[in-house]
């Protein structure tokens, strides 16, 4: 029997790729999108897709009985910036949605889910380079908390109730179909497209500020492979540390030079270079690596190469 996928959140930036990747490996029927807004033409047309409230626990069963499904990759979430300016809507979506597909696999209505965790679980007092595993988490955005508490709890439901709940700590994401969704790292994307545009940029962290970084192919890859481990290699519920690169608002300018010479950079800092600040600056995924087999594909030069490339294709057809 085929395994039917529920995404939840859907149309954000990671939910429309990985919806899109799953239907060409499972079949477009086999694939049910879901999200509070439609989405872009190519995610609307390509299967089904279900107007879905994350929070709406009656209406999620629903979709569940409708497609007999048998997993659920709950990407529904507020970001880190957005979520400082709507903190307490932040945390009632982050949990809520977390709960509701938690109980559902605890009552045995799905077999496995996926949850995303993140770099802003850590905190202002976790070691900088090379964060651990195991480590200080006492991170200071709403965000972080709700994906430091979803961690925990994600954890227990494993151990209390046997849920199969397998997550990842995803650094920054930059891709080129999708805009970004309120996020710190942001800037990594819109550089990219300034770049092409305008020829410019500036960059709301300053020059200095290095965060771990992932081009969305290898975001797409390790959850989707992680999701079709064993059973037993998946020794971690709580989440796994996720790694790529690390890079500063200057490298990347500078990489985007090499293809484009007279690109220019300058910064101001807004909110986000604190929350920035908070964050590790490298990460060990080495236990990633040795239980599932995990291992990135694209550094700084083979991402810049592949997003300005598609993006002037994506701008030329438009």
């Amino acid at each position: 029997m085929n395994k039917q996928i529920l995404i939840i959140g859907a149309c954000g930036q990671i939910g429309t790729e990985l919806t899109l990747k799953l239907r060409g490996i499972n079949g477009n029927d086999s694939v049910i999108a879901s999200d509070i807004r439609e989405g872009n033409e190519e995610l609307m047309q390509s299967g089904p897709f279900e107007i879905v409230d994350a929070m709406d626990k009656n209406s999620i069963e629903k979709i569940v009985d409708k497609y007999a499904i048998s997993e659920i990759y709950l990407m529904a979430a507020m970001l880190s910036a957005t979520g400082e300016k709507f903190p307490a809507k932040a945390w009632e979506l982050n949990m809520t949605s977390l709960f509701n597909v938690l109980n559902l696999a605890k009552d045995k209505r799905i077999k496995k889910m996926f949850w995303p965790s993140s770099i802003a679980a850590f905190g202002p007092t976790t070691p900088k380079e090379n964060t651990p595993q195991e480590t200080i988490m006492e991170p200071s955005t709403v965000y972080g908390i709700s994906k430091q508490a979803g961690e925990r709890w994600c954890e227990y439901y494993f151990n209390k109730y046997g849920v199969d709940v397998r997550s990842v700590r995803y650094p920054g994401i930059i891709s080129w179909k999708t805009n970004p969704g309120g996020g710190t790292t942001d800037y990594a994307v819109e550089i990219y497209n300034n770049a092409l545009l305008i020829g410019k940029y500036d960059s709301f962290l300053n020059k200095n500020t290095k965060l771990p970084m992932m081009y969305m192919d290898d975001a797409i890859a390790a959850t989707i492979q992680i999701m079709d481990a064993k059973p037993e290699d998946v020794k971690i519920r709580s989440s796994y540390n996720l790694a790529a690169m690390s890079f500063t608002p200057e490298e990347i300018a500078l990489e985007i030079k090499t293809f484009i010479p007279n690109f220019e950079i300058s910064y101001h800092e807004d909110f986000r270079q604190r929350i920035a600040d908070s964050w590790p600056q490298s990460i060990d995924d080495s236990r990633a690596q040795e239980d599932w087999g995990w291992k990135h594909q694209f550094d700084l030069h083979t991402m810049s190469k592949n997003m300005l490339n598609s993006l002037h294709k994506k701008f030329e057809d438009k």
